[in-house]
């Protein structure tokens, strides 16, 4: 009776997978409409054609890109930045990030040029560590990160618009700080748990 009712209950999944496959394939993109372009994102509308009976539109954000990195000092601390968020009216603590130069421009590139500008730090070690969709539903924004070891000081080279305070702290001071809320930027949530995953004890 049990295997019975595992089997009913696998075909059901497997019919509910054949019917979502089916449907991802009956969608398909009529027209794309620039509705407003900015310095980092270009806003678009779509008309999107279901089953091939109707259509709709859905908004869509493109991005063109970005990078991050986790620096890691001798002792082992992580280096973060503090900088005022204006979509937020507040400051927040993040990870060194930036958005690529170009379509197409290398993570790993963005990535050492971030950290120097952001941190007055370079490294000849960056590693990835993951990648990320920040928000899949209606935008392409792409962000790798890598883990910076061996820190070479040099010079912050901060943007007109930027400014930005630099401390150093624990993994677990980090994540004492996600799991309270204080720390709630995606990436930065992302990438400091990915880094504990894969090095833990032995960062």
């Amino acid at each position: 009776m049990l295997l019975l009712e595992i089997t009913m209950a696998l075909k059901r999944r497997i019919r509910l997978f054949e019917r979502r496959r089916f449907m991802s394939e009956q969608i398909k993109r009529l027209k794309r409409e620039l509705k407003f372009k900015g310095t980092i994102l270009d806003f678009y509308q779509d008309t999107m054609e279901i089953n091939g009976d109707h259509t709709v539109v859905w908004d869509f954000i493109s991005h063109k890109g970005a990078a991050a990195v986790v620096p890691v000092t001798e002792e082992g601390k992580i280096l973060m930045v503090r900088q005022y968020r204006n979509a937020l009216e507040r400051y927040t603590l993040e990870i060194p990030a930036g958005a690529l130069d170009e379509v197409g421009e290398p993570g790993l590139e963005c990535a050492s040029r971030e950290l120097e500008e952001e941190t007055g730090y370079r490294s000849e070690k960056l590693e990835w560590l993951i990648t990320l969709r920040t928000t899949v539903a209606f935008c392409n924004e792409k962000i790798e990160v890598f883990v910076a070891r061996d820190l070479i000081p040099s010079k912050q080279n901060l943007d007109e618009d930027e400014f930005i305070d630099l401390k150093a702290y624990t993994i677990e001071e980090l994540k004492e700080k996600i799991f309270s809320g204080e720390i709630e930027d995606a990436k930065t949530v992302s990438a400091l748990l990915a880094y504990d995953t894969k090095y833990g004890k032995r960062a």
